[in-house]
């Protein structure tokens, strides 16, 4: 959970989730999005994708990137877990 939350604690990397979220896209349709070089969009892409929040697949010569909800669904329902009440005490 620790490295999801890590990797969304960057607004790059939201705004590039943000992008994933209305459908798949190159590393190059994400760095057009921005202005930053693309091996810094890359290093971003590496974070999110070593948190499991994208993932990418070969198409010719581009990578597809693709976002995993799953994951995040997932750290976000253990996170809140924390704060739940168990018979009215914390758990």
């Amino acid at each position: 959970m620790g490295g999801v939350f890590k990797a969304l604690s960057d607004p790059t990397r939201r705004e590039i989730l943000k992008l994933l979220r209305d459908g798949d896209k190159t590393a190059g349709e994400i760095a057009e999005q921005f202005e930053m070089s693309k091996p810094a969009i890359s290093k971003h892409l590496d974070i999110l994708r070593g948190a499991e929040l994208v993932s990418w697949e070969k198409q010719g010569q581009y990578r597809m990137y693709s976002i995993n909800l799953t994951v995040l669904q997932g750290a976000l329902s253990e996170f809140m877990n924390v704060f739940e009440k168990e018979n009215g005490h914390e758990k």
